[in-house]
């Protein structure tokens, strides 16, 4: 009998802004530029790549490219595409304070 298996993708299962959030959330505690990346691509596909592509005044080709594995984008486009989705980032230690302080 042979093993079926089915393509997954990401953004079928954003379905909310929590979600959204959430995904975004445990993929920059990765501290991995290229997953980040890849992330913020899933997250545009999942709310409408041509949407996302409008609403930075990038072209949709372009922020695919940019959103790609093979993709680089400068900082600036990422905080584009991070307030085009309705995201925010938001900053805080990355270490817990030592007991009895």
């Amino acid at each position: 009998m042979a093993l079926k298996t089915a393509r997954w993708d990401s953004a079928e299962h954003l379905q909310t802004e929590e979600d959204i959030a959430a995904y975004l959330g445990a993929v920059l505690e990765e501290n991995d530029p290229a997953l980040v990346t890849h992330a913020l691509g899933v997250i545009a596909r999942a709310k409408g790549m041509s949407q996302i592509a409008r609403e930075t005044g990038l072209g949709r080709e372009s922020l695919y490219k940019a959103l790609s594995p093979e993709g680089n984008p400068e900082f600036a486009t990422v905080l584009k595409v991070i307030k085009a989705l309705g995201l925010q980032l938001h900053a805080t230690t990355g270490h817990t304070p030592a007991e009895g302080v």
